[in-house]
């Protein structure tokens, strides 16, 4: 087998003869070029899906505390579950976590309504990370860098502008 054969056999994905002009004839090289494309490319769209993402994370929490408030009275700290206070802190949580969850879905101020949410997040995990690590803490440690993410993002899509 000829030394030029035999490089061939041996070619890797990477290798020019498989990616380059000679490697499909009729068939023009085209470098990668990430996740561009169609309408500006997917990394325009991206932090408007993190911001979408975070917005349906807070209308969920946020709708679920307004609905039932007495399941989320126990993760009141210094309150005791059953006190109405611990109920009306649990409803404004509520009521805060939809607004912020509408603003975000609607685009109005995403990156204020996303620091916003980080701060509230940065409280719940001070809260509940005071009694230990769990999946709850992990789950909102998650949240609370989406929304930094989001908060941190200087161009979105589909905002409602002056």
């Amino acid at each position: 087998m000829s030394r030029r054969r035999q490089r061939r056999t041996t070619a890797t994905l990477e290798s020019p003869e498989l990616v380059g002009p000679s490697a499909m004839p009729g068939l023009a090289y085209r470098p990668q070029q990430g996740l561009t494309g169609v309408a500006g490319g997917w990394n325009d769209w991206l932090p408007t899906a993190a911001r979408v993402a975070l917005a349906l994370v807070f209308l969920w929490f946020g709708l679920h505390e307004l609905l039932q408030p007495h399941l989320w009275t126990g993760y009141v700290p210094v309150l005791s579950p059953t006190s109405s206070l611990a109920t009306i802190a649990v409803l404004g949580h509520g009521w805060l976590l939809t607004m912020l969850g509408v603003a975000l879905l609607a685009g109005i101020s995403p990156r204020a309504a996303a620091l916003i949410g980080a701060v509230l997040m940065a409280e719940i995990l001070i809260a509940l990370g005071a009694h230990g690590v769990t999946d709850i803490v992990i789950r909102d440690l998650g949240v609370f860098g989406l929304a930094l993410g989001v908060a941190a993002q200087p161009q979105h899509r589909l905002v409602v502008t002056r």
